[in-house]
C-alpha cells in the first residue's frame, strides 16, 4: 500500500472548544450533520510536500518518483477507492452504515490518492492551490448558477 510506502499519517488530536470540529482516534473531523464537515486546518497541502519530499529523499526514491510514474501510482490508489464502494449501490454521506475499520480504510487510500497528487504536481510545477482557484473561476463561467441550479447537464449542452 502507498500510505505504507509514503509514510504520511500523523493523527490531530483535535479541539474540543465549541468552534472548532472535535476528532477522533484516526484523525477524521467529527461534525454534527446540522453543521456540515470541515477539514482541520493542518497539514497543508505544503506541509504534505514537504513531508513526502522529505520522506522520498530519505529513502533514495527519487529516481523512480518521475510524473509518469507518480500518475500511474495515482490511478492505482483511485482504483484501490473505487474497490472499497464496488457493489455497495449508493452510499449514504458520512458513510453511516460503514464501520470504523472500512473508514479508517477508506481514510488510508484517499490519503494515498492525496499524497500521490501534491507529488505529482510538485514534480510539475502546479502550485495545486493556484490552480484549484483558477479552475473554480471558470466554473463558475462555465457553469453559472442561474443556469445550471439542479442540473447535471455538460456546460456545453446550455443553451444561451
Amino acid at each position: 500500500m502507498a500510505l505504507q510506502q509514503n509514510g504520511i499519517g500523523s493523527k490531530h488530536s483535535g479541539d474540543t472548544s465549541s468552534d472548532r470540529p472535535s476528532t477522533n482516534g484516526s484523525g477524521e473531523v467529527q461534525r454534527d450533520r446540522a453543521e456540515g464537515f470541515t477539514f482541520t486546518s493542518e497539514p497543508t497541502l505544503e506541509d504534505i510536500r514537504r513531508m513526502q519530499t522529505e520522506f522520498t529523499e530519505e529513502r533514495n526514491w527519487n529516481q523512480f518518483h518521475k510524473p509518469r510514474n507518480l500518475l500511474l501510482a495515482l490511478v492505482g490508489e483511485v482504483g484501490e477507492v473505487a474497490e472499497l464502494f464496488q457493489w455497495r449501490g449508493e452510499v449514504e454521506e458520512g458513510l453511516p452504515d460503514w464501520t470504523e475499520p472500512q473508514r479508517e480504510h477508506l481514510a488510508q487510500e484517499l490519503s494515498d490518492v492525496l499524497i500521490y497528487l501534491v507529488e505529482l504536481a510538485e514534480k510539475c510545477h502546479v502550485d495545486l492551490p493556484q490552480a484549484v482557484l483558477r479552475k473554480m473561476a471558470l466554473n463558475r463561467l462555465k457553469y453559472p448558477a442561474s443556469k445550471v441550479h439542479g442540473s447535471a447537464k455538460k456546460y456545453t449542452e446550455y443553451k444561451d
